[in-house]
């Protein structure tokens, strides 16, 4: 049997940071969490922490037989822990990860010291042994395959262990770092997955609206769910507040007797996800999915095709070709203006850049081609505006040009609320500095969207 628990970690929980007093109902539900892991007393606690070193394509997993730290950087030097680390089962991770063709080990670990997503937890969890591993920017999938792993090599070292998931639920909540209604919406989703004991629909969640909630649990949760792989899951939310406008989650999750594993079904969701996508795909956003997998299988375009919508033909405009990945943004190049006969031959030229020529991705290769999603925003002619008050980001594309420095933002971006942020986005994609005086155009689009 094994158990886990998704706990938040606010370091102001810890007594010496806080007075004590702060936060009673997560501090309460932590409490329960340490009688509960006491009573089991597990061989190794398992942590995983998105504050330890992070990697977009590599899990990590702490090296060494222990580690030290303290919240010094939370000016509390004096409240320190120490922890000895279960190296052989750190060493067994690994070999299952390379067996089953993960990215994960003990490289590029600059800084040894605990972080406080893994102190935290430590002031609540007494245990034997620490495992320490982080996330990765890697997609939702192989989060729940590196839990797999995990789960492996437990099981082949005879372990009793505990998971501990250490994640906060969305910073977006309306404190310091403002308020976006995707927060609310992630951490609504979450918990609800968790109350009905739902892991595999936690994989559904909108990749978008977890990017623009700033949460740093759910590829955690997600990890955790897949060293639950096969076993039969019970869920149950102990606390949910966000006092501080971050949303603060505990859960308990506990395993009973075995079952089916859950990836087949978390791949063949995404799978349907993206199908259903393509099958609902216009004339636009499907040239540009032939043509992307044309060139990245061949190196060549393809030939316009005869059948397609009289405008793409006859009419010439300005075109982004964007492409996603899992949700995330992949590649995305276009035009301001027309620099083809018509927009067909716009959104070729334009899908070959942002597959093969983003200056912030690797080129695009060819087994990724059944993960990506497609969308093209066609520009509608800009026109000078003479301030800010005239914009609308739901509306309205903006374009800044300060001398030969020009930005462009497209409009209706997840994420993107307001017109300042439009704006300085704009502004910083153009290398324009807010001091510098610019001009101001606007623009509409009308987009076709294949993305999942």
């Amino acid at each position: 049997m094994l158990k886990g628990y998704l706990v938040p970690h606010p370091p102001l929980i810890v007594n010496g940071v806080g007075d004590g007093t702060e936060i009673p109902q997560t501090r309460a539900a932590y409490n329960r969490i340490g009688a509960e892991v006491a009573e089991y007393n597990p061989d190794v606690a398992v942590i995983i922490s998105p504050h330890s070193v992070l990697y977009a394509d590599y899990f990590h997993i702490s090296p060494g037989e222990s580690a030290v730290g303290s919240f010094a950087r939370f000016n509390c030097p004096q409240v320190k822990f120490d922890a000895t680390y279960d190296s052989e089962l750190a060493a067994k991770i690994a070999e299952f990860a390379e067996q089953n063709g993960i990215s994960a080990g003990f490289l590029g670990e600059k800084d040894k010291t605990l972080d406080h997503g893994v102190m935290v937890p430590l002031n609540f969890i007494k245990c034997k042994t620490l495992l320490r591993v982080s996330l990765s920017g890697l997609p939702f999938i192989e989060q729940y395959r590196f839990g797999m792993c995990i789960k492996q090599a437990i099981s082949a070292l005879g372990r009793k262990a505990v998971i501990i998931a250490s994640g906060d639920m969305s910073h977006k909540l309306g404190g310091q770092y403002g308020f976006s209604k995707y927060g609310v919406e992630h951490d609504k989703y979450v918990r609800e997955c968790i109350e009905q004991s739902d892991t595999r629909r936690i994989f559904n969640i909108d990749s978008a609206v977890a990017e623009n909630a700033a949460e740093c649990g759910l590829r955690a949760i997600m990890i955790m769910c897949g060293a639950f792989d096969g076993l039969r899951v019970k869920s149950e939310v102990l606390h949910y507040e966000a006092p501080f406008g971050v949303g603060y989650l505990t859960a308990s999750f506990t395993t009973d007797g075995e079952t089916d594993s859950l990836l087949p079904l978390i791949i063949s969701d995404k799978n349907d996800r993206i199908q259903d996508a393509r099958d609902d795909e216009d004339a636009y956003v499907k040239l540009a999915r032939t043509n992307v997998e044309n060139y990245v299988k061949t190196g060549k375009t393809i030939v316009i095709p005869n059948d397609l919508p009289s405008e793409m033909l006859s009419a010439n405009a300005g075109v982004f070709v964007s492409i996603k990945k899992n949700g995330n943004l992949r590649g995305c190049i276009g035009t301001i203006a027309p620099m083809c006969k018509n927009i067909a031959a716009e959104i070729i030229q334009n899908g070959v850049s942002a597959c093969s020529k983003d200056p912030r991705f690797e080129p695009i290769t060819r087994d990724e081609l059944d993960d990506l999603t497609y969308s093209v925003d066609v520009l509608k002619e800009s026109e000078p505006i003479n301030d800010k008050s005239q914009l609308d980001v739901k509306k309205y594309g903006v374009i800044v040009t300060s001398g030969y420095k020009r930005g462009l933002l497209l409009p209706n971006l997840e994420g993107v609320d307001t017109i300042d942020e439009q704006v300085d986005i704009a502004m910083r994609k153009g290398g324009i500095k807010p001091t510098d005086s610019c001009k101001l155009e606007r623009f509409e689009v009308v987009r076709h969207d294949g993305a999942v």
